[in-house]
């Protein structure tokens, strides 16, 4: 895959970062702020605790790095500034709610905006390093995938662990988490090999190309959680309309993958009960749902508190107070008090974003997501560059509004 030439660094006089007084603790600093990003993919799947740790200690070393090259530019690129910005009215609105268990939250959630700096100008400025962490990403993704197929076909994974309850594939693991890791997953990993085999004129890189897309697509059927499925063929539609030579092999794909859900009453029918019935019935009550009524509990929240939502997880630390248990008029929830209405979090990033920092903080999320869409775009270089293709692609179907997170 192709791959984009890291960005000249500035010189000096334009305020780049000075150099170190001793290269060795560069080398050593970014040496270990590479080892714990690479290590991140296996931790993020079975100890999200300690892919926590491992972000924190490569934003304190990031951080460190720049205090040491006297490097104080990164926060003014624009992708930065918006993050930051977002973080600091975030910040704002959960001391304005006088929680201190949040407010402590809220602050250390500077880590995140941080996190990003760091993978962008300085552990992934070296293409070996960005092969690397491809590398590791694809072998956790092809692990999902390997351990679905095999619960599908014994019945259990190697832990062995059943299906859920409910029909749903758990891969790997004990939950049913394969879905939305295998989406996050789908696009970094499978797009670009796809985009470079349908490039080939050579019949056996474009059978390649249908095998692989198909393999890829049937896994995320299989594994039966609905919204990554809904998801998997938004993003493989957005792929088909920015490159018009993948727009035969989705087709081909897509009447393959239609072929297969018509067939899971035969081959896997608690795929067929949770992926069509359950979900069909959903939709046709939709406000009833837990879905519905997440949603409906987020948006009393935000009419009530508009301009700074309830700070930091506000949500669920707020979720069952009886203000925002009246409903919202305009939408037709048959029992807003439902308690099915409060969870950990109204799945969705927007409305996650709204209660927690009102209508000023999704206009700012919205302008950083659109500046992270820009960037990745790169003004068509993508059309160039299959893995920052990919990146577009994961990141649209990511940030898509209407979806549950």
């Amino acid at each position: 895959m192709r791959e984009a030439a890291a960005e000249p660094i500035p010189t000096r006089a334009a305020g780049a970062p000075a150099a170190y007084p001793d290269s060795r603790a560069a080398t050593w600093l970014l040496n270990s702020a590479c080892a714990l990003v690479l290590a991140m993919p296996l931790a993020l799947l079975y100890a999200r605790a300690i892919a926590d740790g491992l972000l924190s200690v490569t934003c304190c070393l990031f951080l460190l790095d720049r205090a040491l090259r006297r490097d104080t530019a990164w926060p003014a690129r624009p992708w930065n500034a918006a993050g930051l910005l977002l973080w600091a009215w975030m910040l704002a609105c959960t001391l304005a709610m006088g929680d201190r268990p949040a407010v402590l939250q809220a602050v250390a959630a500077l880590r995140f905006p941080v996190f990003v700096a760091a993978l962008e100008a300085w552990v992934l400025a070296s293409p070996r390093t960005r092969t690397l962490l491809a590398r590791a990403v694809g072998a956790t993704a092809l692990w999902i995938l390997a351990e679905s197929w095999h619960q599908y076909l014994t019945g259990t994974n190697l832990a062995g662990y059943p299906r859920w309850s409910d029909g749903a594939l758990t891969g790997p693991f004990q939950r049913p988490r394969a879905g939305a890791l295998y989406l996050i997953l789908f696009f970094p990993v499978f797009l670009p090999p796809l985009l470079r085999l349908t490039r080939s004129a050579a019949a056996p890189d474009r059978l390649a190309a249908l095998a692989l897309l198909g393999l890829a697509s049937a896994t995320m059927f299989l594994i039966g959680q609905r919204m990554p499925t809904v998801l998997m063929l938004l993003g493989l539609c957005a792929a088909g309309l920015l490159f018009r030579r993948f727009r035969l092999p989705l087709l081909i794909a897509l009447a393959a993958c239609a072929a297969l859900l018509a067939a899971t009453p035969v081959l896997s029918p608690p795929t067929f009960q949770k992926l069509v019935l359950h979900f069909a019935d959903q939709l046709r009550h939709f406000w009833a749902s837990p879905y519905g009524l997440l949603f409906e509990r987020a948006v009393a929240m935000i009419e009530v508190h508009p301009w700074t939502g309830l700070g930091w997880d506000g949500f669920r630390n707020h979720c069952h107070e009886p203000a925002y248990l009246t409903g919202v008029a305009w939408l037709p929830v048959p029992d807003p008090a439902d308690p099915m209405g409060c969870m950990l979090h109204p799945h969705n990033y927007w409305t996650q974003v709204g209660t927690s920092a009102g209508l000023p903080g999704i206009a700012i999320f919205a302008v950083l997501v659109a500046l992270w869409l820009r960037r990745i775009a790169g003004g068509g270089a993508c059309r160039s560059n299959d893995r920052r293709a990919a990146l577009l692609v994961g990141v649209f179907v990511m940030m898509w509004p209407v979806a549950s997170a």
